[in-house]
């Protein structure tokens, strides 16, 4: 086994250094085998989340909640395409109230899905939606707590005291919800942090986390336990470090602790970029067991989001999937941190020209028809190359429970681009990690997307497999390139490998977006103004645009974009720098082209290419 054409490595640090130890992967039973985790069921109306129960699968109504025609014909659309439990806004009182007409009517029509009521800021809001709906949500980010993004150190007296301020606040829902046998959603966003939090912990994931637990904790003082939580944001890396670290906490704290988890990016977008990157997102914790209830936030009708979700679940829903067996090997530690992403850094190869590894970007592979056919076109493709052609890549292809295939690597003289074998019975995911943590650091890994290619099922379903398994890997820092194998097509497989390094973070090849899925709150046509951005802005390779419908999580969601187009008022935007408000009330017919007036004077315009 050599490396075939590949060659000049240099060496990087391999070995014990670059493992991590079995306690800090105690969010789960095992890295390398799927066993879902346990939880109490809660539940919602007539539906239970958790325990044995299937995934269940959510969206909410982009309709005014004020309006109850439409919300009840928009929620009978969700309710027809499978939606187990339907959400709405209620942002004030006023909102609230009208849930009691929604919920009678759709009862009326025969629709038993319950309703969820998503509370920001107000408490009076959240008291009256509780008398007619099923489910409470509270963001503990922004509900009671304030955001105004102050920097002040608070002593330990301070914090204890704004506490205290919560508590007694936040009592009166919570012993609603206990006497009128209510579920409660405890959803933490990356994105809307409390001040206080934010002092204290960051814009963390160690700080998403606490923010929960302080509203849980005053919940379980007052013997109420019908929580659910979750742990939201539109980076995806963020977000799985998060409910990670969320789970591994409530491990710690005890078997009580066990309540189910509702998973979700937000703000993932549209199209194909929203699947994608929902899937890295989503289908990273479903494999490791993680995930209760899902939903799906694209920048769509509402019901699209639906079918996507579901496929999403399907795969792990307990009638499909059981617990995986013991490893014929022993178990390694694991080969990267959960909570904080570092790539693995392999050796370095010059391939044909290419360099591969090391801290050069994730590379893409392709069939060598496909390379063929997609080389000759390179001019049309731009951004989108194809740059390694599988056969005179020459990968090593292990099964990383053959003892004896992996100890043949030990004895190469010189590193060698390695993935694993085909028709190994392991999970995608589950068999690269137990490559990643059985070879030596100095050998770069070729990701595949399935190892049974022979039987992908084609469009999305193939997308949607390619994203969670590929894209998986990439947030945990594994892989030097990627090979999509299940999509046949050379330009849609080359496509997608490039749009799921997009969607993780590990590289940018065009403009990157942050956009709501829109919802009652959402002050424009947010679909239609996405749509304008994207044809505007497209070619601006890394700069990161955030689409946000309301202030809610607007600024804070775009804490790590370089623009923001934010709804300040109905029909009007607001324009960020970073968090900065630059430009107020801009009518919504005028807002994109003063975006990219804003984009040029901040110089990070170029002009597309003719």
């Amino acid at each position: 086994m050599t490396g075939g054409k590949c060659c000049v490595w240099h060496l990087q640090m391999s070995g014990p250094e670059c493992i991590i130890t079995g306690m800090q992967q105690s969010y789960c039973s095992s890295l390398y085998r799927y066993q879902r985790r346990t939880t109490r069921e809660v539940m919602v109306g007539n539906v239970g989340i958790g325990g044995g129960n299937p995934i269940r699968i959510q969206s909410m109504l982009t309709s005014d909640t004020r309006d109850t025609e439409a919300c009840v014909r928009e929620a009978l659309q969700l309710a027809d395409a499978g939606c187990e439990i339907i959400r709405l806004t209620a942002q004030t009182k006023v909102f609230a109230a009208n849930l009691e007409h929604i919920s009678r009517e759709l009862r009326r029509a025969g629709c038993s899905a319950p309703l969820v009521a998503d509370i920001h800021f107000k408490p009076d809001a959240a008291m009256e939606a509780a008398k007619w709906v099923e489910k409470i949500r509270i963001n503990p980010g922004n509900f009671i707590d304030k955001k105004k993004f102050e920097v002040r150190d608070y002593t330990d007296d301070e914090y204890e005291a704004e506490l205290d301020r919560v508590r007694k606040e936040f009592t009166p829902l919570v012993q609603f919800c206990k006497e009128h046998g209510r579920a409660m959603r405890i959803g933490s966003n990356h994105g809307s942090l409390s001040d206080r939090i934010l002092n204290r912990y960051g814009d963390t994931p160690e700080g998403m986390v606490e923010s929960a637990l302080e509203f849980a904790r005053i919940a379980r003082d007052l013997d109420y336990h019908q929580l659910v939580f979750s742990m939201k944001s539109s980076n995806v890396k963020v977000m799985i470090a998060a409910y990670r670290l969320l789970v591994r906490r409530l491990y710690e704290m005890g078997d009580d602790w066990n309540y189910p988890i509702h998973l979700g990016v937000t703000e993932a977008g549209g199209g194909e970029d929203g699947r994608i990157k929902s899937a890295v997102g989503i289908g990273s914790l479903l494999q490791d067991g993680i995930g209760d209830t899902l939903r799906v936030s694209l920048t769509e009708d509402a019901v699209c989001e639906v079918p996507v979700a579901f496929a999403l679940a399907a795969p792990f829903q307990p009638s499909v999937k059981a617990d995986s067996p013991e490893l014929p090997v022993a178990e390694p530690p694991a080969p990267f941190d959960p909570y904080a992403y570092e790539r693995r850094m392999a050796g370095l190869a010059m391939c044909y020209g290419v360099r591969l590894g090391w801290d050069n970007p994730v590379r893409v592979a392709l069939p060598h028809e496909a390379f063929d056919v997609l080389s000759r076109e390179r001019d049309a493709l731009g951004e989108f190359i194809p740059e390694l052609d599988l056969d005179r890549l020459e990968p090593v292809a292990v099964d990383p429970l053959d003892d004896e295939a992996v100890e043949q690597l030990t004895e190469l003289p010189e590193p060698t681009v390695v993935t694993v074998k085909d028709g190994c019975p392991m999970d995608v995911a589950d068999a690269f990690r137990l490559l990643a943590a059985r070879i030596e650091g100095r050998h770069p890994i070729l990701l595949k997307d399935t190892l049974s290619p022979d039987s992908s099922p084609g469009g999305e379903l193939a997308l949607l497999q390619a994203a969670r398994a590929i894209g998986s890997l990439l947030s945990d820092g594994i892989g030097d390139a990627v090979l999509v194998q299940g999509e046949k097509d050379p330009h849609a497989a080359l496509f997608l490998s490039y749009n799921i390094l997009q969607a993780s973070g590990s590289r940018l090849t065009k403009a990157d977006y942050v956009s709501c899925p829109s919802c009652g709150r959402t002050l424009y046509n947010i679909q239609e103004a996405t749509a304008r951005i994207k044809a505007a802005t497209g070619h601006l390779k890394g700069v990161k645009i955030a689409v946000m419908g309301c202030i809610v999580n607007g600024p804070g969601e775009m804490a790590d974009a370089d623009f923001g187009y934010v709804g300040g008022a109905p029909g009007k935007i607001n324009l960020y720098v970073k968090k900065e408000p630059i430009r107020f009330n801009i009518p919504q017919e005028e807002a994109v082209d003063c975006l990219v007036d804003l984009i040029r004077e901040h110089g990070r315009w170029v002009d597309p290419a003719s």
